[in-house]
């Protein structure tokens, strides 16, 4: 039995539609590469991937539909780096919280969460007269098992 178009639709393209964004098929096209994506690409590599399957998307019409994605909350932005060497990363902007940890030496971004880093967030603002209404943590780091010499060297 074929799917219809509602089953066939990315959780990003239904977002659009709840939004009351219009679909053109760019915008279809640049949704389902970031609805596939297991990394966080940022807008050189969404548009590396969506010409790849319309070789009319340019590189313009993806900075344009992923500001308005983000713009609407269908994406999140992230700026991982240190000193301003970061590019914009997007995600699907997710219902459940998690924080990120980012390999510094290849960029690869692993998304996590921990109970235990929640509560004394929370319990930081408690002591410090807030009530936490969000946060955003990232942690940078190279791999354990990375050589001790090759670092040094």
């Amino acid at each position: 039995m074929p799917a219809t178009r509602q089953e066939s639709q990315t959780r990003i393209e239904m977002r659009c539609s709840e939004q009351g964004l219009r679909m053109t098929g760019q915008r279809r096209t640049i949704a389902r590469v970031l609805s596939a994506a297991k990394d966080h690409p940022d807008v050189e590599e969404v548009h590396r991937r969506a010409s790849a399957l319309d070789a009319r998307i340019s590189l313009s019409t993806v900075y344009r539909t992923l500001k308005l994605f983000a713009e609407k909350g269908i994406l999140e932005r992230h700026d991982f780096g240190q000193g301003g060497h970061s590019r914009g990363r997007y995600e699907v902007a997710s219902r459940r919280h998690h924080d990120h940890l980012v390999d510094i030496e290849t960029g690869r971004v692993i998304e996590f969460a921990n109970d235990e880093i929640e509560a004394l967030q929370e319990r930081v603002a408690r002591e410090l007269g807030f009530t936490l209404v969000g946060h955003r943590l990232e942690l940078y780091g190279v791999p354990l098992s990375r050589k001790k010499g090759a670092r040094d060297g």
